[in-house]
């Protein structure tokens, strides 16, 4: 399997977030401000470098209905931009409810309020790498010891 980053993009911050060795486990990584797109790009190659990924996963908001709305064209922009940076293979995946989900989990862990608003982003990425990372798992038949 190959090593993913995960990038869930949002209109002012976007989350970052990296499987382990094993390809199992997605862990966030950092919250980057969406406007200093030189910092963002840097961190992501950064980010490459180091963990030898060789696939970047950008999440695609979906409507409830499954359609494509604006967000979902700004994060189709956002994976063309990540694929021009990296010169990595990037594919999309629905991240439907994953920052609810984040929030959620952040609630119910005790985190306060300034400090959710500030890891949300990078959690939601999580969430929605590792629901890649589950789905290449399925899709090439490996099953968890």
């Amino acid at each position: 399997m190959r090593l993913a980053l995960g990038l869930d993009p949002g209109s002012v911050r976007v989350g970052l977030a990296a499987a382990d060795p094993t390809g199992a486990l997605a862990s966030p990584v950092a919250v980057l401000p969406r406007a200093r797109t030189g910092e963002l790009w840097q961190r992501v190659r950064e980010e490459v470098e180091r963990r030898g990924a060789g696939v970047i996963v950008v999440g695609l908001p979906r409507e409830l209905d499954g359609s494509e709305g604006p967000a979902a064209a700004d994060a189709r922009t956002l994976a063309a931009a990540a694929e021009r940076e990296t010169g990595l293979p990037v594919e999309l995946w629905d991240e439907r409810f994953t920052t609810a989900q984040a929030e959620r989990q952040l609630i119910g862990t005790g985190t306060r309020r300034d400090r959710r608003r500030r890891s949300v982003d990078g959690v939601a990425a999580a969430l929605m790498l590792q629901g890649w990372l589950d789905a290449q798992r399925l899709h090439t038949g490996m099953r968890e010891g």
